[in-house]
């Protein structure tokens, strides 16, 4: 699990980072920085949103669409994690 964990939280590195290399944005992104510091505003916390369920093939529920999921990457990878261990779940 831990490196599954890991593997999430790199994706969202990658993506959080590609939306910064978009804007020309010049940032240390580590997996405790706050987005809002780093540089994202609101446009690019929908982008990330929507990058998100693209990279990780689900749609985020609603009520996970609140600003202490979207505080750093690692309140994002908590997350996905949870959601993805939702859809496992039902899966099974």
């Amino acid at each position: 699990m831990q490196n599954f964990a890991s593997s999430v939280q790199n994706r969202v590195l990658f993506l959080v980072r590609s939306i910064l290399e978009q804007n020309a944005v010049a940032a240390d992104v580590q997996p405790e920085s706050r987005l809002v510091d780093i540089g994202l505003n609101s446009m690019d916390m929908v982008a990330l949103m929507l990058k998100v369920e693209a990279e990780f093939d689900f749609i985020i529920p609603q009520p996970q669409i609140k600003p202490e999921n979207f505080q750093s990457v690692k309140t994002l990878e908590l997350m996905i994690l949870n959601q993805l261990g939702r859809e496992l779940d039902k899966a099974n």
